[in-house]
């Protein structure tokens, strides 16, 4: 599927039309994510985040577990933080921790936490928990990076389109756009759950402030990789990912 793409102006009135069958999950992932569910219900949140963060983590970040601490590495941010289960069985395919961690997921010695914790998971950037506060950690990271003439990595930041109901988000839209912060990319999973919503799409919230924008079908791997990577790098960029109602 080709992205549908947009500069500052006018947003694509539709998200681009799905299968109304959800593909298999990539390969590497499928037992892991199998291993961590080990017959409890995940609600389609955590399975709609999937595809994004592999491509991501396979195809676009540059970061290996052995770069975890190198300033110059590509920054994720998962704002989405309740469907972690997805993130950290592509964790553990792409080796940044140890397959076993995923039996105890929840668990009270466990460290993988029903939201991630930055302390005790390698590769995590921020701890999660109330939405609506991962683009403004995403904004500072990059402002900070610019700060100190890192301006070579990407900052990712993963949230759902319902948490675009939470103002701060759209504070950070606004200084994102208005200060052209070209190393920050923003992906919105969007499975039309906003209680508001905005004419023309949820790719309209941020072009009107500036940003460049894709909207591509969240399950599509080529389509999400030449959306991810179609930035300009002279103003901040964002990906909605259109999955089902109520993935």
């Amino acid at each position: 599927m080709t992205a549908t793409t947009a500069s500052a102006g006018p947003a694509p009135t539709a998200a681009p039309p799905r299968d109304p069958t959800t593909p298999p999950l990539p390969g590497p992932v499928t037992p892991l994510y199998e291993r961590i569910r080990a017959g409890r219900e995940f609600g389609p949140n955590v399975r709609s985040t999937v595809d994004v963060l592999w491509v991501l983590y396979d195809r676009v970040l540059r970061i290996t577990p052995a770069t975890l601490d190198d300033p110059g590495r590509d920054r994720f941010l998962l704002s989405k933080g309740h469907a972690v289960e997805g993130y950290y069985a592509v964790l553990a395919a792409k080796g940044f921790i140890p397959a076993d961690w995923l039996d105890n997921q929840g668990g009270p010695e466990s460290r993988l936490g029903d939201h991630p914790d930055r302390m005790l998971v390698p590769g995590v950037e921020i701890g999660s928990g109330s939405l609506g506060h991962g683009l403004g950690l995403g904004v500072g990271t990059a402002l900070g990076l610019r700060a100190q003439g890192l301006l070579t990595p990407r900052v990712h930041v993963l949230l759902g389109d319902a948490e675009l109901d939470e103002g701060s988000n759209h504070e950070a839209i606004a200084y994102a756009g208005a200060t052209g912060l070209g190393s920050l990319t923003a992906i919105v999973v969007d499975n039309r759950s906003a209680t508001y919503g905005w004419p023309g799409g949820v790719a309209a919230r941020f072009t009107v402030n500036g940003w460049t924008a894709a909207t591509v079908d969240g399950h599509d791997h080529d389509a999400l990789h030449t959306a991810l990577t179609g930035h300009d790098n002279h103003r901040p960029h964002v990906v909605v990912a259109a999955v089902d109602q109520g993935e």
